[in-house]
């Protein structure tokens, strides 16, 4: 069983892309409905699971965002115990004060380069997770409209007895109509 939402398109591409063509139209030709209609609901079943995995991924960008601010606030915090102490020397005291200020100014320059990286990498992941979705639905939108397009495009067959044109029941995929 497929497992993914892509795997799922392109086994309803190669579906469509293998199916015997209808005599006379090159243009023309017969899926399985059935099978073409629960490929699609499988596809319909795997959104739920795609939209947690980008829920998952926010979730996980809030809790570096927030380890972020932790690591930089106890660095901030040791900075200022440091300067506290060195404070407390009459002799080091211009020192301490500089070293405090560096110390601040690199952990809140960490803090913030930390919090650009995790909103670039979740940016990233959320509009990949946000394209890769819409293709899906796009394609399934046009499915569905090829599909009921065949449907509705369906003859009965012929009482001539041959073997001949469109075979009782069976949906007829127009390509035609997807130009």
């Amino acid at each position: 069983m497929a497992t993914g939402v892509e795997e799922l398109v392109e086994m309803l591409f190669s579906m469509i892309d293998e199916a015997k063509s209808v005599p006379l139209s090159s243009e023309k030709c017969i899926i399985e409905r059935d099978k073409a209609l629960d490929l699609l609901d499988d596809i319909k079943a795997q959104f739920p699971m795609e939209l947690g995995e980008a829920k998952k991924l926010l979730a996980a960008r809030t809790d570096y965002i927030a380890s972020a601010k932790r690591e930089a606030e106890l660095i901030r915090k040791q900075a200022e115990e440091k300067a506290r102490q060195m404070l407390a020397e009459d002799e080091l005291t211009a020192q301490a004060r500089q070293k405090a200020n560096e110390m601040l100014k690199v952990a809140e320059e960490r803090s913030r380069e930390l919090r650009r990286a995790a909103n670039e990498y979740c940016e990233d992941a959320l509009r990949r997770t946000e394209e890769a979705v819409s293709e899906a639905y796009d394609e399934i939108k046009r499915s569905r409209a090829r599909f009921r397009a065949a449907a509705a495009g369906v003859q009965p067959a012929s009482g001539t007895g041959s073997s001949g044109g469109a075979q009782a029941g069976r949906a007829v995929y127009d390509a035609e109509a997807d130009s």
